[in-house]
C-alpha cells in the first residue's frame, strides 16, 4: 500500500449513497481508514419511505434504523455528524470543515445528493412553502400537519403524486398544481398518467393541471391562500413544494470539478479529478441524471470495487421506477431519449399496459398501471433481451 493509499477514504454525505458505498467498501477492505461527513445527525433511514409513511402509520422516529454511533460501529468508521465541508483542496488532498478542522484523504467521494428546486413566488407568505428532502424536513412537516389539515402540493411528478396519495389516504384534503396537463410529466405516457390522475381524484385529490402557483399570501383565518397563474385561488393549511430536485454541485464547482446538470463522472464514477469520485443524485453520467434508488445501489457496488483496487465500470441494466401510489400502482421505464418508435397501449378496467416499440419492433420502454403493474418483471426481462440484441 502506498502512502497515498493509506490515507483515509472520505465520503461526504450519509444518505443512501454514502452509507451504501461505505458498507460495500467495508466488505472488500476491512483495514483502510474510513470517514463519513454528514451535515445532519448521520442517522440512517430510508428516504423513499418519507412519501408513504403517514398512511402506513409510521412515526418519524420509527423511520430511523440506526443512529450515527451505530453506523460508525458497524462500519468501523468515523462518522462526523452535524459537520459541513466548505472546501476541497485538491492539491493537498484535503477537505476543510466549517469549524476549521481539516481531513486528509487518499480518495474522496462526493455523495452530496440533490437540492429542492425553488420556485420564486410573490406574496408575504412566499417563505412558508415546505419542501421535503431529508428526515428533518419531514419531521417539521409532520409537526405542522394537524388532523384533517388541507395541503396544496406544487408539482405532479413522482414525489408529488406519492405525497398526494399518502396525504389523501390519511384523511387530508389535497390539491395538486402543475403546469403540465397530466401527472408524472415526462415519466409516463398519457394513458397511464390519465389512469393515475383519475385514481387519485377518486381518492379525493383535486387537480389544478396546466396551471401553477405564482403568489402565496396569508388568508384572514391564518391559513394560506395561493393564487394560480390562471387566476384561481386555493386555500390550504400547508403548501408543499414537490417540483423536483437539482443535483448539488456547489462543492464540486467551487473545487473546479467539471459540472453540467450534475457532477460529471465517467463509468468508473470518477470526476475530472482522478482522486475524487461521485455517487448518487448529484452525478451526471453520459448526460443523464438518475435520481432513483436502483442506480445508487448498482453504482455503490461498482465504486466500492474500484476504491478497493479493482477498477469496475458501472453498468446499468433497465431500471423501472416504481411509483408508490397504492390508489393506482404504477411502474415506468421510459424509453431512451431520442428513441424513435411509438407507444402501443392496452387498457381495460384492471389497468393499462403501454409498450414503447422502436422502428425495428423492439421493446424500448414501458409503463404499467393498476393490476398490469404485476408484469414489471416480464417486461423488464424483455427490455434486457432487446438491449443485448
Amino acid at each position: 500500500m502506498t502512502a497515498h493509499d493509506s490515507n483515509p477514504l472520505v465520503i461526504i454525505g450519509t444518505g443512501l449513497a454514502g452509507y451504501t458505498l461505505a458498507r460495500e467498501f467495508r466488505r472488500l477492505d476491512a483495514a483502510r481508514p474510513l470517514v463519513l461527513v454528514s451535515h445532519d445527525d448521520g442517522a440512517f433511514y430510508s428516504k423513499p419511505m418519507l412519501s408513504n409513511a403517514l398512511s402506513q402509520g409510521r412515526e418519524v422516529e420509527a423511520l430511523v434504523t440506526a443512529d450515527a454511533d451505530t453506523m460508525a460501529s458497524r462500519l468501523d468508521a468515523r462518522v462526523l455528524a452535524h459537520r459541513e465541508v466548505v472546501a476541497i483542496d485538491r492539491e493537498r488532498r484535503r477537505v476543510r470543515l466549517a469549524d476549521g478542522e481539516t481531513l486528509d484523504y487518499g480518495k474522496l467521494v462526493l455523495a452530496v445528493g440533490a437540492r429542492p428546486i425553488r420556485i420564486p413566488l410573490q406574496g408575504e407568505a412566499a417563505d412558508r412553502v415546505s419542501s421535503i428532502n431529508n428526515l428533518e424536513d419531514y419531521r417539521r412537516f409532520r409537526q405542522a400537519l394537524r388532523p384533517g389539515a388541507t395541503v396544496l402540493i406544487m408539482g405532479a411528478g413522482l414525489i408529488g403524486c406519492e405525497f398526494a396519495n399518502d396525504l389523501a389516504a390519511s384523511g387530508h384534503g389535497v390539491t395538486v398544481t402543475d403546469p403540465a396537463p397530466l401527472p408524472l410529466g415526462r415519466l409516463a405516457p398519457p394513458a397511464n398518467a390519465e389512469r393515475l390522475r383519475d385514481a387519485l381524484q377518486a381518492l379525493g385529490v383535486a387537480w389544478c393541471l396546466g396551471d401553477h402557483v405564482v403568489r402565496l399570501d396569508e388568508a384572514a383565518d391564518g391559513r394560506l391562500e395561493a393564487t394560480l397563474a390562471g387566476g384561481e385561488r386555493v386555500e390550504a393549511d400547508l403548501v408543499l413544494s414537490a417540483v423536483g430536485l437539482r443535483p448539488d454541485t456547489r462543492l464540486a464547482e467551487a473545487a473546479g470539478l467539471v459540472c453540467r446538470r450534475g457532477i460529471v463522472v465517467d463509468h468508473l464514477l470518477r470526476t475530472s479529478d482522478p482522486d475524487i469520485h461521485a455517487l448518487g443524485d448529484c452525478i451526471e453520467l453520459d448526460g443523464q441524471v438518475l435520481p432513483f434508488v436502483q442506480p445508487i445501489m448498482i453504482g455503490a457496488r461498482a465504486l466500492a470495487r474500484t476504491l478497493a483496487g479493482h477498477p469496475t465500470e458501472v453498468d446499468y441494466p433497465p431500471m423501472p421506477v416504481v411509483v408508490k401510489t397504492p390508489a393506482c400502482p404504477t411502474v415506468v421505464a421510459p424509453p431512451p431519449a431520442g428513441a424513435e418508435g411509438e407507444w402501443r397501449v392496452e387498457a381495460d378496467e384492471s389497468g393499462v399496459e403501454s409498450r414503447f416499440v422502436d422502428t425495428a419492433g423492439r421493446l424500448r420502454g414501458f409503463a404499467l398501471s393498476g393490476d398490469r403493474a404485476a408484469r414489471r418483471q416480464a417486461l423488464t426481462a424483455e427490455l434486457e433481451a432487446a438491449a443485448d440484441a
